[in-house]
This record gives C-alpha cells, structure tokens and sequence, in this order.
C-alpha cells in the first residue's frame, strides 16, 4: 500500500470511529454549475483525495485539512499578516510575505486583516444543516432545468459519512444527486453512496495499472475492479477522462479504455476532458511546484482524437467536454 492509499485508509477509519457525518471540511461550493451532471447544478466540492494526479486542477483539494493560498502578486508588504500570525509563522522581507509554513497551522488570521485579499484558507468545516440551507437555495433552477447536487473534489468518499448523509437529504428533498468519484474507495462506501445517488460520474484516468501508479500515486486495480461491481448495482454512470497530451492520450490506451467501457451495461456517455492549467497558479499559491513541466500540446485536438478512436468501440454517446 502506497504513503496516498495509507492517508486515505487512516482519514476513512478515524471518520468512521469519530462520527463526523454531520461536518465535513470543504473547499468551495459552486451555485450554476453546468458542466456536473445534468441541468444547472450546485456543486460541493470537498477535501481530501486518495490520489494525487500530476494534473489536478483542484490541488487545493488533495490535502484533506485547511491550508493557505497566497497571491504573490497582490501583496505589497505591508506586514498586517505578520503582526496578527498567532505563529510567527510570516515575515516580510525584500517587499513581500513570506510564510513558514511548517509552523503555519491555517487558522485564517492573516488572511482576516490582509487588506488587498492576498490571503485565504482553502478549507472550511460546514455543517450538514448549514449545507442543505444552501442547496435549498436554487431549488427552483434544480426542478426547472433537470439539474441538482453534485458532490466533488477532491474525492467525496474520502469524508464518506457526511457525503452519504447530505445524499440522504437530498433524495428526502427530491434533488437529484450525483457523485463525482475516482473510484479509489472501499467497495462498501462506493455501494452505499452508488444506492443514494441518481449519477455516478466515474473518473478513470489510465487503463494501465503500473502507469497510473506513476501518474497518480496509486494503481488502478481498486478502481477498476469497483467500477465492475458497480455496473451491476442498477446506477446510471458517465465515465469521465482527463485527456492529458503526452501522458494518456495514446491511441492503445484510449481504445484499451474502450474495451473496459464496452463491456460495462450501465454507462450512458464517456466524457473526455481536455486538460488545461488552471491547477498550475493553485500549487503555487499553495507553495507546491509545478507537476507538469514544459508545453502541453492543443488538449481540445488530442481529446478529439480519442473521441474518434471511442465511437469506433464504444455504444453510447462520446462527448468532448463536462
């Protein structure tokens, strides 16, 4: 077992053990979102993820804990941050904050007094009721458009109890709901969040178990083998891939993808996501360096491509995009 699965078994069995289905720790909840499922949405995207793909565009959701986000650029030195760090965590020096972030412990301080928003904490614990009361919100663009829920990441079932439970308030409300999962979870968290929601979204990134390690920390045998298991649970399922040029866009391995969706009954539509860097100005903000180095050649022309090797395998509609 990898240093990622290790985390992600810790985080699931003290979940378990504490009882924490009414709070969990999210990074962003998105109202009008379009592209998570059908209709108009309202997307909840949580912390915390088994894997740690090269090309995430989420970073700031790999870490299952609050963490500081700087903007570089919109600080002008004024030293409000370093004053109010409870830490000593911050100095300021050659014009600019500088954060230790060994001793940082993301309590939000900084970001509260920095005048030019230079400062914020990625990570917030909401509780269930206060969630719901927010979803509750856009019920009438939910009923008018087909839309609903979407819960996100990160990896949603890496807090499963609370994702589970705001599943289960949703259904009592009629929302529809869907789960965007990597599929690297307990087959029983996967059954039980697969019986509350209306879609699954399946992300599969690479068909190849010792590249995919390599890619994202951890293999795809779990992955692939509840992805299986799933298809006969009676769930509708999209199938969801990030065409990254240079790294899962080869022809052998878009039509290796093919064989797998092929002989899946449940998939209504596969997905292909055509990379793009949203995530690189995150890592640094959260200090990270960069995963992916050099030009990524035309992502919207290598996502086209495997589109046309899929139709040719595949029975249900390939779309390019959401």
């Amino acid at each position: 077992m990898s240093a990622i699965e290790q985390r992600a078994a810790s985080s699931l069995v003290q979940e378990r053990t504490t009882g924490t289905s009414s709070t969990g720790t999210l990074f962003d909840v998105k109202r009008f979102a379009l592209h998570d499922g059908p209709g108009v949405r309202t997307t909840v995207f949580l912390k915390g993820c088994p894997l740690s793909c090269s090309w995430c565009h989420n970073p700031e959701s790999q870490n299952p804990n609050p963490e500081l986000m700087f903007w570089a650029d919109r600080c002008v030195g004024c030293g409000a941050c370093a004053a109010a760090c409870p830490n000593g965590a911050i100095s300021i020096s050659r014009g600019t904050a500088r954060t230790d972030r060994t001793r940082c412990t993301a309590c939000g301080a900084c970001g509260d007094v920095c005048p030019f928003d230079a400062r914020a904490i990625a990570g917030e614990a909401w509780s269930l009721h206060r969630l719901v009361r927010e979803i509750e919100k856009d019920l009438l663009f939910y009923d008018e458009s087909g839309g609903g829920v979407t819960l996100s990441g990160g990896e949603p079932l890496a807090q499963a109890s609370f994702s589970i439970s705001l599943l289960s308030e949703c259904r009592k409300r009629r929302i529809h709901t869907a789960v965007d999962t990597c599929g690297h979870a307990e087959w029983e968290v996967l059954r039980d969040a697969a019986r509350f929601a209306d879609l699954i979204l399946y992300d599969v990134k690479h068909p190849n178990a010792d590249r995919h390690r390599e890619l994202t920390g951890a293999t795809n045998e779990r992955i692939l083998e509840n992805l299986r298991r799933l298809d006969g649970e009676g769930c509708a399922l999209w199938i969801r891939v990030p065409v990254i040029p240079g790294l899962n866009d080869e022809p052998e391995d878009i039509a290796a993808l093919g064989e797998i969706v092929a002989d899946l009954d449940a998939v209504e539509a596969v997905h292909l996501l055509p990379y793009h860097r949203g995530g690189e100005a995150k890592r640094e903000r959260l200090g990270r360096t960069a995963s992916l180095r050099g030009e990524i050649a035309n992502p919207a022309d290598a996502a086209n491509r495997a589109s046309e090797i899929l139709r040719r395998i595949v029975d249900v509609p390939v779309c390019v995009g959401g």
